[in-house]
C-alpha cells in the first residue's frame, strides 16, 4: 500500500514524557512530507494548548483538536470548524451527571475558552490554571454550544467508569478518555478523531486506506481502526493495542519515527 498521510495523537504518542518532540521524530516527519505525505495532528488538546507543540514541529497546516470537535488553523489563529454539543443537550447531560455523580466536577471547552463548575475551588486545582479558567455554576456556561464537556471524577479512578458514564449519557454524547478514567471527555455522538481527520484529508483526496495513524489511549481508537494502518504506542492502553494493526515502541523510544522510517523505506 502506498500511504499518503500521517494522522497522529500528541500526548503519549508524538510527544515524549517531557512533552518534547525528538530530533529523530522531527526528521521522520520532514522526510515523510518530502515524500509527498500529508501530516496531521489529531489531539484531545484544546487549541489554546497547541503553541508549545507547534514551536517544536512547526506550522504544518490544520490541527484536529478536542478529539475531533474542532479544527484549528494556526496560520490564522482561528477555528475553521466546530462540531459542538447543542446547549440544550449539554444542559440535559450536565443535569443527569450531577444527579448520578454528585462529587464529580464538570467543565466545558467552548472554542478557545474553558469554564468549570465552582466545585473545583474545593480541590485547589484552580490555582494551576490562573487566568485561563472561568469558574462559576456549570449552567452559567451552558447557554452557548459546548465543544467538549469534561467530567472529573474523585480519584482514584475506578475501572469501567467510562462505561458507567456512557450508560447515563446514552446516545446524547460519546464518552472517552485520554488519561485515566478519573477525567472523562464527552463530545457529540458522531464526533471523534477519525470523523474529523477524514473530513480534513478528503480535501486533499486522501482516503482512509492511505492513512497511517498513531495513538495511545481510548480516544484514539476510532482513528486507529479507521485508518489503513493503525499504530498503537508501546506505552499505550491495552484496549488500543487490541484495536491496532501494529504496536510500536514507546513514545520515549521514538515509536512514531520507527514506523515512519520503515514505511518510507519500503515505499
Amino acid at each position: 500500500m502506498q500511504y499518503r498521510a500521517i494522522a497522529t495523537d500528541l500526548d503519549g504518542t508524538l510527544l515524549r514524557t517531557d512533552h518534547s518532540v525528538s530530533e529523530r521524530t522531527r526528521r521522520a516527519i520532514n522526510e515523510a512530507e518530502d515524500a509527498g505525505w500529508h501530516f496531521l495532528i489529531a489531539t484531545g488538546r484544546p487549541p489554546r494548548w497547541m503553541a508549545p507543540v507547534l514551536e517544536q514541529v512547526g506550522d504544518r497546516g490544520l490541527v484536529v483538536c478536542a478529539n475531533g470537535a474542532s479544527v484549528y488553523d494556526p496560520s490564522k489563529g482561528e477555528l475553521i470548524a466546530r462540531n459542538d454539543l447543542a446547549p440544550e443537550v449539554a444542559r440535559s447531560i450536565a443535569d443527569d451527571l450531577m444527579a448520578a455523580f454528585p462529587e464529580a466536577i464538570l467543565g466545558v471547552e467552548q472554542g478557545f475558552e474553558f469554564g468549570v463548575d465552582r466545585m473545583i475551588e474545593r480541590t485547589g486545582v484552580a490555582k494551576q490554571f490562573k487566568d485561563e479558567l472561568r469558574i462559576g455554576p456549570i449552567h452559567s456556561f451552558l447557554d452557548e454550544p459546548v465543544t467538549k464537556l469534561v467530567v472529573r471524577m474523585p480519584p482514584p479512578p475506578k475501572p469501567g467508569t467510562a462505561l458507567v458514564v456512557q450508560a447515563v449519557v446514552g446516545e446524547r454524547a460519546l464518552v472517552t478518555h485520554s488519561v485515566d478514567e478519573s477525567f472523562l471527555e464527552l463530545s457529540r455522538p458522531d464526533v471523534h478523531k477519525a470523523s474529523t481527520v477524514e473530513w480534513v484529508l478528503e480535501q486533499f483526496g486522501v482516503k482512509a486506506q492511505e492513512v497511517v495513524s498513531f495513538g495511545d489511549m481510548p480516544n484514539d481508537r476510532e482513528l486507529v481502526e479507521w485508518s489503513g494502518w493503525g499504530v498503537a504506542m508501546g506505552n499505550g492502553h491495552p484496549d488500543l493495542h487490541e484495536a491496532a494493526d501494529e504496536v510500536t515502541t514507546s513514545n520515549d523510544d521514538d515509536g512514531v519515527a520507527v514506523v515512519i522510517e520503515r514505511l518510507l523505506g519500503g515505499s
